[in-house]
């Protein structure tokens, strides 16, 4: 379907797994990084191959809503079988009315959201209110709009009647806080001259580290100190508290003639920091 516009696609296929651990959630955050920094759209969808009733998403909804929070996503679509949020089901009442924008999903609006209404829409807007708080909890705000149209992403651009659930923050400022209210198994020392570089916004590089605490393993949240043991903040090791040890204080180069195959450059990326 793509292909005659010159896309090219991938198929990613998920379970509830890959987000609720961190280490395949880091995987799956670089598998998607990686395509769509390739110029690659990525269609994702729930593994129902390997997925149980206990490690399901179980709907659309939120697996598009915790795809988009483990990108980084500005904005998520649902197309669905209306045209937005409605007070009541608009098929039946005539006076229901539809929000443009929800800057707040109160008890009053999670109770307006009722179950699945159609055959095309498993979860109804009950699933969709629920991929709301996941989306605009992270940063990411969330539309709702029909997706039985003519190009419907294109109706939405040009107007067309949805509703907007506005992000209550940013997904960066979102990933920070998340990080920073994690409890952290490991401690990481680093030199004046990295201490100075994560100040202005580089990534931590195993050259700049002196010195790695506990046992921890890839995607863990750990303390970052400087020289004088002050704390400058905290992120997500994208090595072992083993390799950690094993790498600090080299270069890029060295990664690989140390641990035996080739390695990231950072030891943890800007992305996956809170300073």
């Amino acid at each position: 379907m793509l292909a005659p516009l010159g896309l090219t696609t991938a198929q990613v296929l998920v379970t509830l797994e890959d987000s609720a651990n961190r280490r395949r959630y880091l995987n799956s955050r670089a598998t998607l990084e990686t395509l769509l920094g390739l110029g690659v759209v990525p269609i994702v969808n729930e593994n129902d191959t390997v997925a149980t009733d206990e490690i399901r998403f179980g709907d659309n909804d939120r697996l598009a809503a915790q795809v988009a929070v483990t990108i980084g996503a500005d904005h998520l679509v649902l197309l669905s079988d209306v045209d937005g949020f409605y007070s009541g089901n608009p098929r039946i009442d005539a006076t229901a009315k539809r929000y443009d924008v929800i800057e707040a999903i109160t008890p009053e609006i999670e109770a307006m959201a009722g179950d699945a209404g159609t055959g095309l829409s498993k979860g109804g807007m009950k699933t969709k209110v629920m991929a709301a708080k996941t989306a605009t909890g992270a940063g990411c705000a969330m539309t709702i709009t029909e997706g039985s149209r003519m190009a419907p992403l294109s109706a939405l651009l040009n107007g067309d009647p949805a509703t907007l659930f506005t992000a209550r923050t940013t997904p960066v400022a979102a990933r920070k806080h998340w990080i920073a209210s994690m409890k952290p198994k490991g401690d990481i020392v680093v030199d004046a001259g990295a201490a100075k570089a994560l100040a202005s916004g580089k990534s931590l590089l195993p050259a700049g580290v002196t010195a790695v605490y506990g046992m921890f393993e890839r995607g863990d949240p750990v303390d970052i100190h400087g020289p004088d043991g002050t704390h400058l903040g905290a992120g997500l090791a994208r090595y072992t508290g083993q390799e950690a040890r094993a790498i600090a204080g080299k270069r890029s180069d060295q990664i690989e003639p140390t641990l035996g195959y080739p390695g990231r450059a950072a030891l943890i990326h800007r992305d996956d920091m809170a300073l």
